[in-house]
């Protein structure tokens, strides 16, 4: 029996990702950071001290178990808004204040209040959401203490690292439910996993532990949970920390520019120049 035949509801699954196109890092801007940006659901936390220069964004939605509602989503727009232009941001660390939670995906029932053309619109502004993350100027990191299915996997997936709690628990689960991934699971799960494995767990929404997922290669690092049930957060945050001392992207490239500029007027570069032109081997005089 053909794949389309046996999963008929997941025809456009298959052809989704079978429309895989190059993945390629956005380029650094600058960064940002805004301690009181956010609202109830969503908290900014700059660091200070040693860990100045990481920013982090709170989860905060407990009766939602941090699901991506409409104010959730708002709120989390509206920070990395003003993240993005903050200078002081080096590292951006998501995280949640909801013990045993990074984010539990879509939030199901908003949703079945939704029209199907509001359920297209919002997806669509999940799927910004995400790219959003994706594009950010500085590095992101994901801690994830607890469970993230569906759009918070989705939601990990976007950031540049991931650290998992051995306890937490992932998937793209969304086809267990009639649905598909529709906030970049069905793009960045591949060029995470390769598109075979990627397959695989959409088509059985299977869940993995922190464990798996790290023997997977789907996280960068997977800890032992503490009683505290925040080991991957104080593991992503020694991570930022080893992250903070390198030079940011337009440093980086104002270094390259004045190192460029003092090769301009050499000997050498004229005669490399020279010797390609005319097809023979330099020979340069370190002047």
């Amino acid at each position: 029996m053909g794949l389309f035949r046996a999963f008929p509801a997941r025809a456009p699954l298959l052809r989704a990702l079978r429309l895989l196109r190059p993945w390629r890092a956005l380029g650094a801007r600058g960064s940002a950071s805004d301690p009181t940006a956010g609202g109830c659901e969503i908290q900014v936390c700059a660091l200070a001290g040693s860990d100045q220069g990481i920013t982090e964004i709170v989860m905060n939605r407990p009766e939602a178990r941090n699901a991506l509602g409409y104010v959730f989503v708002s709120e989390l727009q509206d920070a990395l808004a003003r993240l993005r232009e903050d200078p002081h941001v080096r590292v951006l660390l998501f995280r949640s204040a909801v013990k045993g939670v990074f984010c539990a995906g879509a939030d199901l029932k908003e949703r079945e209040q939704m029209s199907a053309a509001e359920v297209g619109v919002f997806v669509q502004r999940l799927r910004g959401l995400m790219n959003e993350i994706a594009a950010f100027p500085t590095p992101t990191i994901a801690a994830m203490d607890g469970f993230a299915l569906g759009g918070g996997l989705e939601l990990a997936l976007a950031c540049d690292l991931r650290v998992a709690a051995s306890t937490a628990v992932m998937g793209l689960i969304e086809t267990t439910r009639g649905l598909l991934p529709g906030a970049g699971g069905t793009q960045r799960l591949p060029r995470c996993l390769g598109v075979a494995l990627a397959k695989e767990l959409i088509f059985t929404g299977r869940r993995l532990t922190g464990v798996q997922a790290h023997t997977l290669g789907l996280v960068n690092h997977s800890v032992e949970q503490s009683e505290e049930g925040n080991a991957a957060y104080h593991r992503a945050r020694a991570l930022a920390q080893e992250i903070l001392p390198q030079v940011d992207i337009a440093s980086g490239m104002a270094i390259e520019g004045m190192c460029y500029a003092q090769n301009i007027p050499t000997q050498d570069r004229l005669e490399g120049m020279a010797a390609f032109r005319e097809k023979r081997p330099p020979k340069f005089v370190g002047k």
